[in-house]
């Protein structure tokens, strides 16, 4: 995590230049920084939020990239450890051919979920085109609605950060919840 305040200096001081980078690993809130600094003359909106875009779907085909040939490097007792047996990829692999842009909308929007749901889609060999088509449906209003942000209360980027965090927790945690009582179900069938 880089320091807001270090994001804020580095877009003003830099621009565009280095909001692309720096927004395909902090997203969200570099759309709420650089839109407010945009509202205040320093960028021109429309080349902002074509920016923002293509530093998010970037950083989605990185992931996408890493599930699809970069796990596979690692030792088959590593993928067994956390899950990724073959049977379970096989299983994955036909839900993201039948639900992939439910799966990849919902990861998106929920942004906690969205980089396993990337990577997981590359593991799943979900057809890149198929992928970026979905990425980018769920991208383009996600990135709008935090423009939309940052330009009329990005003055408040910190606390929106805090309202972020701690939202993306509420949802790791329910997350957590629904998976443990799933587990519990599954036990108790058997």
């Amino acid at each position: 995590m880089i320091d807001l305040t270090t994001i804020q200096i580095l877009i003003a001081t830099h621009g565009l230049w280095v909001v692309a980078p720096i927004a395909v690993l902090e997203g969200p809130i570099v759309s709420v920084i650089s839109a407010w600094l945009a509202q205040r003359g320093l960028f021109d909106l429309t080349q902002l939020i074509l920016v923002l875009v293509l530093a998010d779907l970037a950083g989605d085909a990185l992931l996408y990239a890493l599930g699809r040939w970069g796990l596979h490097l690692l030792p088959a007792t590593w993928l067994r450890r956390v899950g990724l047996r073959e049977g379970r990829l096989r299983l994955m692999s036909r839900k993201f051919g039948h639900q992939g842009g439910r799966i990849l909308t919902l990861g998106k929007l929920t942004h906690v979920a969205g980089a396993a749901v990337l990577v997981a889609a590359g593991l799943a060999r979900m057809p890149f085109a198929a992928f970026m088509l979905y990425n980018t449906l769920a991208t383009i209003p996600k990135t709008l609605a935090f423009v939309a942000l940052g330009y009329l209360i990005g003055h408040t980027y910190r606390l929106i950060y805090l309202w972020l965090s701690n939202a993306s927790l509420a949802v790791l945690a329910a997350m957590a919840i629904a998976l443990a009582a799933w587990m519990l179900r599954l036990r108790a069938c058997k």
